[in-house]
Parts: C-alpha cells; sequence; structure tokens
C-alpha cells in the first residue's frame, strides 16, 4: 500500500515539472495528428462510389433477418436498386462461423457488375471473440470448387484431377512465406466459398465483361479480403471495397497482399482494393498488434466523427498504417523509447490516455468497444438494420451533397 501511495506521488511530481497540458513539450499528444496534406482528398466520383457501396452492403443484413427475395426485393434498401438481379444469399449460421451475404448482378441503369455482399455479425459478443483468436498458417489457393453435382459432364469429372495438378502447380509459384491468418475469418471463408463458387463461375461465364465486385463490412470486410486472394489466384480481377475491416493476419500476408493488388502510380480509379476506415472505429485497430496481426494498404480514412461526411472528411491514406489516418488512435503508434526508465514508461502509459491537451479523457480507439455500436457502423449511413430506409437515424439524411452540406 505504501509502495502504491509513493507511486502515484511520484507520478503527481512529474505532472507538476510538465507543460500545462499535462504533457512533456516533447510528446505530442495522440488527438492531435498531423493535418493531412492535400493531395489526399478524394473526387466526387470516389465518394459517391464508395457512398453508393455503403447502401449495398448495408442490404447484407437482411440476410438471416427477414431475407432478400428474387428479382431483388427486400425491407431494406433494395428498391435504390433496380437493375440488381439477386443470384443467390447464403447464410451458414453462426455454428458454422456466421458467414452470411448475397450474390447479385447489377445491369443498367447501374455500372455492369457481379456483387458479391459479405455481412458483418450481429452479435458483438462474438464480434470480441472473434476478434482475440490465434493465428495459423496461411495457405493460399488451390482449392475445390464444392463438392460434385449430377450436372457434372463425364468430362468435368475426368478434366478436375488434371485441374487440382495445374492448381498446386500454380500454389506453388504464389506461395506465401512465413504468412499467418486469424483462425477464425479463414473458417468463415472456407465454410462461404463452397456456397459461392459455382455461382460465381457461372455468372462470369454469363457476364465476361462485368466488373467482380467484393464488398464487406465488419467480420464480411475480413471474409472479403481472403475471398479477394484466392479469387486472384483463379485469373480473376475482383475490385474490392470494406468498410471497418479488421486486421486478417501478420505482416508476410499484408505484404502478400499489397503486392497483388497495389501498383506504383496508380489512381484512384483504378485502384482494385480499398479498405475503408472511420475514426473512432476500434475494430480496424483489432486484432491487437501485439498479438502479430497488421494493416495493409488501401486504407481510406472518414476523418468526421458523426454522420453524415462530406467528399472533404474522406481521405486517401498512404502505405500499410498511415499515422495520419486510423492509426492516429491507436495507442502503439507512439511508444517511449526502449532505454527508458521502468517508471517513465508507466507514466508515458497513463499520459496517453489521460491527457488529449483539454485535459479531459482520451482512450485510444482500439479501446472503445462502445463505438461497435456507432463509429463503428457509420459508414456514410449506419449499417446493419434492415427495416426501410435504413436505420432510423438515416431517414432524414440524403445523397448526394455537396463538399460544404452538413446534414
Amino acid at each position: 500500500m505504501l509502495l502504491s501511495y509513493c507511486y502515484v506521488v511520484c507520478l503527481y511530481l512529474l505532472f507538476l515539472g510538465t507543460g500545462t497540458n499535462g504533457l512533456p513539450t516533447s510528446q505530442v499528444p495522440l488527438s492531435a495528428p498531423p493535418a493531412l496534406s492535400s493531395n489526399r482528398t478524394v473526387s466526387k466520383e470516389f465518394f459517391y462510389e464508395l457512398e453508393e457501396l455503403a447502401r449495398i452492403v448495408d442490404i447484407s443484413y437482411c440476410v438471416g433477418t427477414t431475407g432478400i427475395q428474387k428479382p431483388f426485393l427486400c425491407a431494406s434498401r433494395c428498391q435504390e436498386f433496380p437493375g440488381f438481379e439477386l443470384v443467390k444469399t447464403w447464410n451458414t449460421g453462426p455454428l458454422l462461423a456466421d458467414s452470411c451475404g448475397y450474390i447479385a448482378i447489377s445491369h443498367f441503369p447501374s455500372p455492369k457488375r457481379i456483387i458479391v455482399a459479405f455481412r458483418g455479425t450481429y452479435s458483438i459478443a462474438n464480434t470480441i471473440i472473434d476478434l482475440s483468436t490465434i493465428p495459423q498458417e496461411y495457405a493460399p489457393y488451390p482449392g475445390d470448387d464444392g463438392p460434385d453435382t449430377p450436372s457434372d459432364s463425364i468430362i468435368d469429372l475426368l478434366w478436375r484431377p488434371l485441374k487440382h495438378v495445374r492448381r498446386v502447380a500454380e500454389a506453388a509459384e504464389d506461395k506465401c512465406d512465413d504468412c499467418t491468418v486469424h483462425l477464425g475469418f479463414m473458417t468463415s471463408w472456407r465454410q462461404t466459398r463452397t456456397e459461392i463458387l459455382p455461382h460465381l463461375v457461372e455468372a462470369i461465364k454469363k457476364y465476361p465483361d462485368y466488373q467482380l465486385t467484393l464488398v464487406g463490412h465488419s467480420l464480411g470486410g475480413a471474409v472479403a479480403a481472403l475471398a479477394s486472394l484466392e479469387f486472384k489466384a483463379r485469373g480473376w480481377n475482383p475490385k474490392v471495397t470494406t468498410f471497418g475491416e479488421p486486421r486478417i493476419g501478420n505482416q508476410p500476408l499484408m505484404k502478400y497482399m499489397d503486392d497483388r493488388f497495389l501498383h506504383e502510380g496508380e489512381d484512384e480509379s483504378s485502384s482494385m482494393y480499398r479498405r475503408v476506415t472511420h475514426v473512432d472505429d476500434p475494430v480496424p485497430l483489432l486484432p491487437l498488434e501485439e498479438w502479430g496481426f497488421k494493416m495493409h494498404a488501401g486504407e481510406v480514412f472518414i476523418s468526421k466523427p458523426k454522420l453524415s461526411p462530406a467528399i472533404n472528411d474522406v481521405q486517401h491514406c498512404e502505405g500499410d498504417e498511415d499515422p495520419q489516418c486510423i492509426m492516429a488512435g491507436d495507442s502503439t503508434a507512439t511508444g517511449p523509447a526502449d532505454d527508458e526508465t521502468e517508471l517513465w514508461l508507466e507514466y508515458s502509459k497513463l499520459t496517453e490516455i489521460w491527457n488529449d491537451g483539454t485535459g479531459i479523457l482520451a482512450i485510444p480507439a482500439r479501446y472503445k468497444l462502445w463505438q461497435l455500436f456507432f463509429a463503428h457502423r457509420d459508414y456514410f449511413w449506419r449499417l446493419g438494420l434492415c427495416i426501410p430506409g435504413g436505420d432510423p437515424v438515416d431517414w432524414y439524411r440524403e445523397y448526394p451533397h455537396n463538399e460544404t452540406d452538413e446534414l
């Protein structure tokens, strides 16, 4: 008890020896990241594309509740997409990694796309559990296309073993050395792939000029990321957009993803992977970096805490973990030097969560689990409720709007 009292007194004396904001003059508060450079601003076309994709993935929350019916009918936003044709919905159920979503063909007046939308989980408890699993070794393609069906011709059955040999050879060239992946996310993808692959193969054959488009929210973003890697290995060229995607694997796996989706000098219109994050959303910062999980590149950051963002609230980010984007809210983004004393280590940890420059308690975003109900759902709209017009918080919001509108 006496030792604890002395420790508190020492911390108090340290505070007296600091600046008026409670921090050493050499330490920058976490809540005051450097200003974003002007060349990070997104275009109006890019902004509206992301906004539309947020509504498309919001519809996936009807799967497992009121449902989606053909041609494309649901209790949510389906009427906003008259050119959509439903192909399939899937719901593996909570006992099989809680994977849900739908496949739809996007015809005129919408852009020509084959859309695969991956829903997040409804269970906050499952979210926390899923984000705390240990990683496993990542083995990319090949894999089977699902069980044999009566429609398989004798030629297909004879050709399948030869295709498997070819895939093994391709996988050897496409090996991901030292890569590890989140076990729960990989399990979700394995359960999902047998549900969707036969339908995707058929749709791609039928509509070869349609863009394969993957979109996912929350844990659905993690499944979309793993799906995109397999689709790339198959020779497909998916365009991927995720909202609130968690970390899915270690640094070698992130490099593996970057090598396949990012190219020098590409602009936003040609970018094939957009990982959208939102200030205060804890999920992109989980699982923890201390457990070996990292982020990949392609981040697009929404800096406005509340709905609705304007164009100048959305920014392009640089590299895998840009400290001016979602990583600004991670307490591991700025840490003390290794050679500092134990007392200073503890003091630095305390000041990181205590002072935001105004004397108000500032908790790092990774620990703001209540934001699972708010910042994690607020991507252009409040996602995750299958009722007409979406969540009631959105009933009086309407896009498009210009940069100066405040809704």
